[in-house]
């Protein structure tokens, strides 16, 4: 009876994976050039490397896998996204979780706090450069962690025509130029309401790729004009 059971396990264990398979939702994505970035040229070689792999991610027709970081199972989660991009770009330290990743930053006094920020003109985002990693909360209900990152993405910069902030990752629901996406695929980095759970933590540089100066003091609070001049976002 042993062998009998441990086959129709197998088959049970294949239906389920199978079903789990379809399940997902085809994807539907959005991909720019980078041509289309603004001060793409100005950026060091390894954070042009960077952002070329991400649009390269966002060509293949990638949707949201839950838990993967692997192309080719036909998608990948926020993390896994960023994870297998900077594993490529030789950045072998790189954590699998947004929250491990986001105590990696801390960990390298590269992580930029913007708890107080209402929106993205906001000082506390002055420093914000592409190449640079950013972190959300509260964006799905999650076991305790020591910090309280849910979400992860990179920051591609602002687009030469519409001026406005353009990020990279994986998502089931973010929108791109007014349209859901979902997948590996750029998207419109906006602020979330005010009064709702999801809030942007911080971002910071990807450690080991280049070098950057450590935060010595909190960024100041008083408003002040963006690297790159950009139009006030909605919100999401």
């Amino acid at each position: 009876m042993i062998r009998p059971f441990a086959f129709l396990c197998g088959i049970f264990a294949c239906t389920v994976a199978y079903g789990a398979e379809e399940v997902r939702k085809p994807a539907a994505v959005s991909s720019i050039e980078i041509t289309e970035l603004a001060d793409f040229e100005e950026q060091p070689e390894s954070i042009k490397t960077l952002i070329q792999g991400a649009l390269a991610l966002t060509k293949m027709k990638l949707t949201y896998a839950f838990g993967s970081s692997d192309p080719a199972l036909g998608g990948m989660d926020c993390s896994g996204a960023i994870y297998h991009l900077l594993l490529k770009q030789g950045v072998k330290q790189t954590p699998r979780q947004s929250d491990e990743m986001a105590k990696w930053l801390l960990e390298k006094g590269v992580l930029h706090r913007t708890d107080q920020a209402d929106a993205l003109t906001h000082a506390a985002f002055g420093a914000m450069k592409p190449g640079d990693l950013i972190f959300w909360s509260g964006t799905y209900e999650a076991t305790p962690r020591k910090l309280p990152i849910t979400h992860v993405m990179l920051y591609l910069g602002l687009h030469k025509v519409t001026k406005k902030p353009v990020i990279f990752g994986a998502s089931d629901g973010r929108s791109y130029e007014g349209q859901k996406r979902t997948g590996v695929s750029v998207f419109n980095l906006t602020m979330p309401k005010a009064d709702g759970k999801v809030a942007i933590y911080g971002y910071g540089s990807v450690p080991g790729l280049t070098p950057a100066p450590a935060i010595s003091e909190p960024a100041s609070q008083k408003p002040a004009k963006p690297q790159s001049p950009q139009k006030a976002p909605t919100t999401e």
